[in-house]
């Protein structure tokens, strides 16, 4: 009977050790130096591993850091929605709304406290204490007559101006950014799909840009572009930042630079390719100056030529971090269920 016993426990570890196998790519990766110019980075590939049998992972969707330096990231496992990680890679603590689909996660610091606007692509858009107690939601557009019946509503991601302002992305669903002010009362909506400038393809993210001391716009991805597009507060078009090549996910500012995952990448003249994900920089002038994991950017008479994936670290990246030491934490969409990887900055 023990013979037995030990057989069977034998085998289920076996099985469940083959189930878990290892990704060579990223074993290869860790100590990789990655980037160009000042930019440049070491991987650790395995900053932020847990066991996948008590804090699953589907897709590391996006991270953001508090005040504290904790590093908040959102899944889509719905057994654990958020999962908090000391900077050293220590899971803290995790926690959970329930969401199979939650995408967008943004942190807003409100004087007495912090908050996350949490986007979930079933159409939740709702706002929570940073151990996720709901304090506030933001109802359907097709409740109120903002859409029409036949619109469809896939939010993706939020952001919060300097008045209070939310800002959301409607980016896999009609491709429209929608203004609410501070009490939650709509404002106006601008954008939609379409290839004239002040439309989109794939809505996928937003964020604001006070960089230079400046006053605020809107920076909105259109990932479809392969581009960010500038918006005043109100909606009005400024200008485009064009990085071909790139399927950027949400611009990420820091300082005087802005970040993004770039998701894709893509071979000249073809479509997207898979697993051709890298990062991003741009400097204060909107200039590429690094690639970690991609080609080295190069301008022409002033343009900006052609970016793919050169080291394959990375597969699809979806969003970053970045620290008060300006090293990046990415989180990766469609990656065969791994935790975010660090980039620190040498």
């Amino acid at each position: 009977m023990n013979s037995r016993r030990k057989f069977i426990q034998n085998t289920s570890l076996l099985g469940l050790a083959m189930s878990i196998k290892p990704d060579f790519s990223l074993l290869a990766a860790q100590d990789q130096i990655l980037g160009h110019g000042d930019f440049k980075y070491k991987v650790d590939t395995k900053w932020g591993n847990l066991d996948p049998t008590k804090v699953p992972v589907v897709n590391c969707h996006e991270m953001v850091m508090d005040r504290k330096g904790r590093m908040i990231m959102l899944t889509d496992e719905a057994k654990n929605n958020v999962i908090i990680y000391d900077q050293s890679g220590k899971l803290l603590s995790t926690w959970t709304l329930g969401l199979d689909r939650a995408h967008g996660l943004s942190l807003v610091d409100e004087g007495d406290a912090e908050y996350l606007w949490v986007v979930d692509n079933g159409g939740k858009v709702v706002k929570t204490s940073l151990d996720g107690k709901v304090v506030a939601e933001i109802s359907s557009p097709l409740t109120n007559e903002i859409y029409t019946e036949k619109m469809p509503w896939v939010p993706t991601e939020t952001a919060v101006a300097p008045n209070g302002d939310l800002y959301i992305a409607d980016g896999y669903g009609s491709q429209f950014f929608l203004q609410y002010d501070k009490d939650g009362n709509f404002v106006r909506k601008f954008g939609g799909k379409g290839n004239q400038d002040a439309q989109f393809s794939t809505a996928h993210g937003i964020a604001i840009d006070q960089r230079g001391g400046k006053a605020p716009t809107l920076l909105c991805t259109s990932r479809g572009h392969n581009s960010f597009k500038r918006f005043t507060m109100d909606g009005e078009y400024l200008e485009t930042i064009f990085l071909p090549g790139a399927f950027v996910c949400r611009p990420v500012i820091h300082r005087e630079n802005l970040y993004a995952g770039v998701c894709w990448s893509r071979l000249r003249y073809l479509e997207q390719t898979d697993n051709s994900g890298f990062v991003t920089i741009l400097d204060k002038n909107n200039k590429v100056v690094s690639n970690p994991g991609g080609t080295a950017p190069e301008y022409r008479n002033g343009e900006l030529q052609i970016m793919l994936q050169k080291e394959p670290v990375f597969k699809h990246c979806h969003d970053v971090c970045i620290d008060q030491d300006e090293n990046i934490y990415v989180c990766q969409w469609n990656a065969g269920k791994t935790y975010p990887i660090k980039l620190t900055r040498v």
